[in-house]
């Protein structure tokens, strides 16, 4: 009889995620498709890019960052619908506290948390990787761009009637490390290359140490140029190159893990993917954790008017979502190590938790 009531209340919770996953994906998925249509407005593009993008991104945005938020809306849902329909009663007669049905659910949420990053999450991080490739090759700026990685970072930059191609090992402190710069004309023809060890570009007047200059001309002669220093001015400078490596969307779980110390010799910080592995690490937990707060709210609630858990659950993911803000925040002023900034969160709400289930009343 249990393996029965247990495969019930898996079943229904299972179809009440999906559910609310669908309602979520609906949702992004109109909210989003306006600002791809308007993206491509000027182009002579069809509806289905727009269309295409947006399923790229939204599946990233749904299973990675909103998830929580879900999985407690699902939990309540799921919990009001047992309570309302006087199943909970039922559930009782057979031996099932509310600690007990609550417990199974939260493993059932944790399980989700483990689904997605053993099987999601490389599929999800793959589609953002072909979406941000995808705008950047219809971006407007095509003046100007950047991209990073298994071969360091590569910026193409347009100005003076020529190409610039730059390519550099990886970004060191202010610093591009081996950099080579080719200067390309609108016909094609290689007119210069610039290689340097290092190139300070704290500002957009780069400052290349000791570069050898290769001059090619028309005959196909090259003529060499040894200097100490020489500059070179950029639309980027570190902060724009910064901002680049703080994205990690466009890597699995499984990569950080593998690959972290080739990501930190390209120029990732080491506490950016530390802070990503760690919330990733903790989104079992978290998915498990916010499935308990829910049934703790709605089992504890007498009152049955839908409005009430509705207000519950926007003030509760509000105040959970600008404390895990603050949280981040604090560990990347380097108040609290950023590991912990990641777990302060989880462990908040585990110990509400544990007071919450122990005040449940199992009249």
């Amino acid at each position: 009889m249990n393996n029965t009531i247990n495969g019930y209340l898996i079943n229904t919770y299972s179809k009440i995620i999906l559910n609310a996953l669908l309602i979520s994906f609906c949702l992004g998925l109109i909210l989003n498709l306006f600002e791809e249509v308007e993206f491509f407005k000027n182009s002579n593009e069809s509806l289905i890019l727009p269309v295409v993008l947006t399923l790229s991104y939204i599946p990233n945005l749904i299973f990675i960052n909103l998830m929580p938020f879900i999985i407690f809306v699902s939990a309540m849902w799921f919990f009001i619908s047992i309570k309302n329909n006087n199943e909970l009663l039922t559930l009782k007669v057979f031996g099932y506290s509310n600690v007990k049905i609550i417990s199974l659910i939260s493993l059932i949420s944790f399980f989700w948390g483990i689904l997605i990053l053993i099987m999601i999450n490389p599929v999800t991080s793959n589609m953002v990787k072909y979406y941000e490739k995808t705008k950047s090759n219809y971006s407007k700026d095509t003046d100007h761009l950047v991209t990073i990685n298994r071969n360091g970072v590569w910026i193409k930059e347009s100005k003076e009637n020529n190409l610039f191609v730059i390519n550099a090992k990886k970004l060191e402190n202010n610093n591009l490390m081996n950099v080579s710069i080719s200067v390309i004309s609108r016909d094609n023809i290689i007119k210069r290359r610039i290689e340097s060890k290092k190139a300070d570009i704290s500002n957009n007047k780069w400052i290349l140490d000791e570069p050898t200059v290769f001059n090619f001309d028309e005959k196909g002669n090259i003529s060499v140029d040894q200097r100490k220093l020489m500059e070179f001015s950029s639309f980027y400078n570190v902060q724009k190159l910064n901002n680049l490596f703080k994205n990690l969307d466009t890597i699995s779980f499984f990569e950080l893990v593998t690959e972290s110390k080739k990501l930190i010799f390209r120029g990732y910080e080491k506490t950016i993917i530390s802070e990503k592995i760690n919330s990733f690490l903790a989104l079992p937990f978290f998915l498990s954790l916010m499935t308990i707060l829910a049934g703790i709210f709605t089992i504890n609630n007498k009152n049955s008017n839908n409005i009430n858990y509705f207000m519950i659950a926007v003030l509760t993911c509000a105040v959970i979502y600008y404390m895990k803000d603050l949280s981040v925040a604090l560990g990347k002023s380097d108040r609290i190590s950023t590991e912990i900034s990641v777990w302060i969160p989880v462990i908040i709400i585990g110990l509400i938790n544990s007071i919450g289930l122990l005040q449940i009343n199992e009249k």
